[in-house]
C-alpha cells in the first residue's frame, strides 16, 4: 500500500476500532448502572435489567464480534490488503 492508502486504510480501522469499543462499553458497563432502572421494564415476564446482566450484553457482545470480523475484512478487501481466502 502507498503512504496514502495505509493512513485511509489505518482511519477506517482505527473508526471501526473506536465504535466497537464505545460499543462494547455501553453494553459492559453502562447498561449495568442503570439496572434498577431498567428493572422496571418486563419483557416476556423478565425484568430488562435482568435480561440484559444475565443474557443481553453477552448477545450484544458475540453479535460485535461478527460485525467486526466482517466490517474489518470488507475494509481490508477495499484497500487490496485481504487475507487470501483458504
Amino acid at each position: 500500500m502507498a503512504n496514502g492508502t495505509d493512513e485511509a486504510w489505518w482511519s477506517k480501522t482505527k473508526g471501526l476500532m473506536v465504535t466497537c469499543l464505545i460499543i462494547w462499553a455501553i453494553f459492559g458497563f453502562v447498561i449495568h448502572f442503570f439496572v434498577n432502572a431498567l428493572d422496571r421494564i418486563v419483557i416476556l415476564g423478565f425484568p430488562l435489567g435482568y435480561y440484559m446482566a444475565a443474557q443481553g450484553s453477552l448477545i450484544v457482545f458475540v453479535v460485535l464480534v461478527f460485525w467486526f470480523s466482517g466490517r474489518q475484512d470488507s475494509i481490508d478487501r477495499e484497500f487490496g490488503v485481504a487475507e487470501d481466502d483458504y
